[in-house]
């Protein structure tokens, strides 16, 4: 089954439900949010109220919760432990963030790894993993999905090597998975336009069991740029067959595949991008007029 959706918004008064219509007026069967804005620690109450509305809503429209992902805040770094004040900061803003998710009843939480700002991989590596077990307790039921990065600046999680080794340094197994960037996948140096070679290489080295999100995401640059650019789906170097090939890998049916993609001035285009994808269908005008 195809699961689709983008990014949509989340604020202080409709949280939940007005997330969950801004999906639905894109004709989207999933989404995603960060649970308040990604630069810093603003966070309002999490009302249940609302989000019980939105829980039955979602039933009517047969939306499953479970498929609902959230995003942590940018601001987030378990990879650098220079700063005893801003790793601990990091540490227990994370925890807020798995609460959060846990009182709208939310299973998967993406996290950037992080960036070790010159401590050097291995040591950032080291911060990351301590964080997560510092995180991941047992009677947690949210799962943290590592995104893979594209490798700009100290990005930490930019190959399927490092995202194993922090996987094997966590504790509980059953709490940790990853989330696929078909943008960042590029911009590190993985093929999209030979996909199943780069899943063959990910179930060698981590396995394909871990994966539960994926981010769908053209590139405005070549392969292995470190730059992380995002482009609208068939507008970038990854183009429209390829990403089609990717949404519609049978290895990856079932998982939430999540639209980032620019915005088109003050546009959002999702509705349109959401079209092409079931239909598998380039719309060469999706540019104009916005």
């Amino acid at each position: 089954m195809l699961i689709i959706g983008s990014h949509v918004s989340f604020n202080s008064n409709d949280q939940l439900l007005g997330s969950l219509n801004q999906a639905l007026s894109y004709n989207a069967n999933t989404f995603m949010f960060y649970t308040g804005a990604p630069q810093n620690t603003n966070r309002s109450k999490i009302n249940s109220s609302v989000t019980k509305d939105a829980i039955e809503k979602m039933k009517e429209n047969n939306i499953e919760l479970d498929n609902i992902i959230v995003h942590a805040p940018y601001i987030i770094n378990l990879a650098n432990n220079k700063e005893a004040s801003k790793y601990d900061f990091s540490i227990r803003f994370l925890k807020e963030e798995i609460s959060r998710c846990e009182e709208i009843g939310i299973k998967y939480l993406v996290l950037h790894p992080g960036s070790h700002v010159g401590l050097g991989e291995e040591e950032g590596i080291k911060s990351i993993i301590f964080a997560l077990n510092e995180v991941l307790k047992k009677d947690n039921s949210v799962m943290i999905l590592l995104e893979t990065m594209a490798g700009k600046g100290t990005e930490l999680g930019v190959s399927f090597e490092q995202l194993k080794t922090i996987i094997d340094g966590v504790s509980d197994k059953s709490k940790i998975g990853v989330c696929l960037d078909t943008c960042h996948l590029n911009d590190a140096g993985y093929d999209i336009s030979k996909f199943d070679d780069v899943l063959d290489l990910f179930d060698k080295t981590i396995g394909l069991s871990y994966v539960h999100c994926i981010h769908i995401n053209d590139s405005k640059n070549p392969l292995g740029a470190h730059k992380d650019r995002h482009e609208n789906i068939g507008y970038g170097t990854l183009g429209f067959d390829n990403i089609i090939n990717v949404i519609y890998n049978k290895r990856l049916d079932n998982i939430p595949k999540i639209l980032e993609t620019p915005w088109i001035g003050e546009y959002a285009p999702y509705k349109e991008e959401i079209e092409m994808i079931r239909n598998k269908k380039f719309n060469e005008k999706l540019k104009e007029g916005h």
